[in-house]
């Protein structure tokens, strides 16, 4: 088990990673460098793939950690003449949330290099522009100080099909224990997925019922695009997905909240991608109440993750979708609680030492058709 404040200090590290959707070698390669013993390899998408010893060993059921690598981001489009810069999203931007923010340009180079999404000052604008509270992506930029297209190129070397990021740096606040950064979404799952990988080490890989196999996927915040691969290639039995859920607790009355910060780990029965295992969330419950683990049951209107990919990709492949909440997701700024994330990693850690041979039957509905 890692030190409570070397854990947090992970979350630094990952958060920090550069990584929107398409570019995220950055955070495969600090990944692998913590896995310690773990063993790392990479596709050509740059899904990272986390086992044991290199190998997935399906002489007994494979099970697969999912968590997503990418976070949401933006790309250079064009270069206007006036050294201004159209750009397009990568993942699910809300336009409130894009103009009068710095953000990361990363040249082909590796050169990384500060800008602002353009804002027009209160002072320019006409009488209609202030009443009008619209916002177009097309009306927007970024801007990095330049005053010709040829300045942008000749000192940057920034060229279109760059990525961009948030400009955000991750703090954690001992008095409040909160932790604050971008990413959240899905830098916490990414976190949990090596946390609980960990632990299984140590519990020992060869003394439980199913082999583990942790699985970081690319691209999720533009249509699960990874996962579609990393089903493929692990072929699991069962699957856990970590998410960096978005929080609800401060929208919405307190019993009906369905992601709050310090209640625990969120279980999602429900969203526009999957309808879950009942078994396996029941099974999942037993487990948490008995060790005394925290969690929150969430039935979702939108939203979506791998497990819509991953529960009938290959096989029916019972999924349990594991949830950090975190405020402000697919904004620049989050935060979340270090207990709800301790949750998360405990819960998967006992629903898969607890899963023997009777439970797996139980989970993949193969006594339904059994008559006394």
């Amino acid at each position: 088990m890692t030190d409570r404040k070397e854990l947090l200090k992970e979350l630094e590290i990952l958060s920090n990673a550069f990584g929107p959707s398409g570019f995220e070698e950055e955070v495969i390669q600090k990944i692998a460098g913590l896995a310690d013993t773990l063993h790392c390899e990479n596709d050509a998408m740059n899904d990272l793939y986390m086992t044991a010893d290199g190998k997935i060993n399906h002489d007994r059921p494979v099970f697969m950690l999912d968590a997503h690598l990418d976070e949401c981001g933006f790309m250079i489009q064009s270069i206007e003449d006036n050294g201004l810069m159209p750009f397009v999203m990568l993942g699910g931007w809300h336009m409130s949330a894009v103009p009068a923010h710095s953000v990361i340009i990363r040249t082909s180079s590796g050169r990384k290099v500060r800008g602002i999404i353009t804002s027009k000052p209160v002072h320019f604008m006409s009488a209609k522009e202030r009443a009008d509270s619209s916002l177009e992506i097309e009306k927007h930029y970024i801007d990095v100080g330049c005053s010709s297209r040829q300045e942008v190129i000749d000192t940057y070397g920034i060229m279109p099909g760059d990525p961009v990021m948030p400009d955000v740096a991750y703090s954690y606040d001992e008095d409040g224990d909160i932790c604050f950064g971008k990413a959240f979404d899905n830098r916490v799952g990414c976190l949990c997925i090596l946390e609980t990988m960990r632990r299984l080490q140590q519990i020992g890989f060869d003394k439980l019922d199913v082999e583990p196999v942790g699985a970081f996927a690319v691209q999720e915040e533009v249509g699960e695009r990874g996962a579609a691969v990393t089903a493929v290639r692990v072929k699991p039995d069962f699957a856990i997905v970590f998410e960096g859920s978005p929080a609800d607790d401060i929208y919405v009355p307190k019993n009906t909240a369905q992601g709050s910060l310090r209640k625990g780990v969120q279980i999602r029965h429900f969203d526009r991608s999957y309808i879950s295992n009942p078994r396996f969330i029941q099974y999942a419950m037993e487990r948490a109440d008995e060790k005394g683990i925290r969690y929150q049951n969430a039935v979702r209107r939108g939203g979506g993750t791998n497990a819509g990919i991953l529960h009938n990709k290959t096989d029916a492949v019972p999924v349990l979708v594991l949830g950090v909440p975190c405020r402000y997701v697919h904004t620049h700024y989050n935060f979340c609680a270090p207990e709800d994330i301790e949750a998360a990693v405990c819960m998967a850690v006992e629903v898969i030492t607890g899963l023997d041979p009777a439970k797996q039957a139980y989970i993949l509905g193969k006594n339904i058709l059994k008559r006394d």
